[in-house]
């Protein structure tokens, strides 16, 4: 088997490898091996990382390398860090599904709040952890547990509303135990959410969202207002259909009703590893990107929703199909919205980028801003104010955070 070959497997093998947990096991195994390019918990050495630009356009960056989570923050836009500061003592066994990476945010007081989950067993239970620093990113209090439940959490999304109140939501497997006493049948995971109203050092009791959503993908988190949070998520629909869903919260404790994004029929008992990305527009225009395998539709997606998420524009391809895109992200600025993928050609991975001046409704041709010939992180976008820019951590080149400048 070449290399590009293993690659390329990394990225479609896992969901058919979920089909045996003995055969999951093993792929996870060798995925997580085949990532890191180093041994130790620097930078250098990281399978994921994920930035945060601060009220005062400080750069913070988390990643996880060594079996711990670390912290460092850069003053000239990534081309300098402060010293990495772990935010554990010892080594863990962190969540290193395709879809899991370490969370954080800074409110405006400067608290640095991080979130991230770990596997308690060979199973894969997970449990979601958090910590914060109060003194600038200089130490961090001891990861905590989200919630108190002892049952499996996992994929946790994190975000930070206008008067800095953290709110969290996690896919968590705490309703299969009444399901499995009363002889009933459980389905997938639920979708779970709290909040912190003092910079992430406590965070209130945890609520349940959504029922027998999909337990194995990353979720979206916006908001559409302050107080107002938006999910994505890969939701099970009747029959084993795990298409994306779309919740809208009237505030920070109540969800609002469940719509969906599009129909299309991916039916299948496993888990896709592939969750959707979600960013909500000043003009209050959800703009959403997702992958699907399904009957009516295959590969990455694109739609958006002018009435709260009720309904979406009829679905918009993205990629092209013969060169496996996937990972989509979407980010929005006040001058455009952009997305973000990756792309084989069976020897490089490329990051593609579009952008659209018009809240979504024309998009510019799509275009190569990275690319490498070894294994590499999802792309993320992320905004430090109108200037838009890719976070993407390779094997090969380590750590880049680069302006993909503006397509007129």
């Amino acid at each position: 088997m070449t290399r590009t070959t293993r690659i390329r497997s990394g990225l479609l093998g896992l969901a058919i490898a979920l089909l045996s947990p003995l055969a999951v096991q093993a792929q996870m195994a060798h995925q997580h091996g085949s990532d890191a390019a180093c041994e130790g918990t620097e930078l250098r050495c990281a399978t994921k990382a994920t930035p945060f630009f601060a009220e005062d356009g400080k750069l913070w960056l988390a990643w996880m390398a060594g079996g711990r989570v670390s912290v460092a923050s850069s003053t000239d836009g990534g081309k300098t860090y402060s010293a990495a500061v772990p935010v554990t003592e010892q080594q863990l066994n962190l969540d290193w599904g395709p879809d899991a990476r370490p969370k954080l945010v800074v409110d405006g007081k400067g608290a640095v709040v991080v979130a991230f989950s770990v596997f308690r067993d060979q199973a894969f239970n997970g449990q979601v952890l958090y910590t914060r620093s109060d003194d600038g990113g200089k130490s961090f209090a001891t990861p905590r547990p989200i919630t108190s439940d002892n049952e499996s959490q996992r994929f946790e999304a994190l975000a930070l509303d206008q008067d800095g109140t953290v709110f969290v939501a996690w896919l968590d497997k705490r309703n299969r135990v009444p399901a499995k006493a009363a002889g009933r049948p459980y389905e997938g995971a639920g979708l779970f959410f709290s909040s912190s109203r003092d910079g992430g050092a406590t965070y209130a009791e945890a609520t349940l969202a959504q029922d027998n959503t999909c337990e194995c993908c990353r979720l979206g988190l916006a908001f559409a207002g302050p107080g107002r949070p938006v999910i994505v998520f890969r939701n099970i629909f009747e029959g084993s259909v795990r298409d994306h869903a779309v919740v809208t919260f009237s505030d920070l404790g109540t969800p609002g009703e469940i719509y969906r994004v599009s129909t299309d029929d991916w039916q299948i008992k496993a888990c896709p590893h592939q969750g959707p990305s979600l960013a909500v527009a000043p003009s209050g225009t959800y703009h959403v990107a997702w992958f699907t395998n399904g009957k009516a539709r295959k590969g990455l997606f694109y739609a958006h929703s002018r009435d709260g998420g009720r309904t979406f524009s009829e679905p918009m391809a993205m990629g092209q199909a013969d060169r496996n895109p996937t990972r989509p992200y979407v980010l929005v600025t006040s001058d455009a919205t952009t997305l973000a993928w990756k792309e084989f050609d069976g020897e490089r991975t490329t990051v593609m980028v579009m952008q659209s001046k018009d809240d979504g409704e024309t998009w510019s041709k799509p275009r190569a801003v990275a690319s490498t010939d070894n294994a590499s992180d999802h792309p993320l976008l992320v905004a430090n104010g109108r200037q838009v820019l890719l976070s993407w951590m390779t094997k090969a080149g380590g750590y880049r955070l680069q302006a993909i400048g503006d397509e007129s």
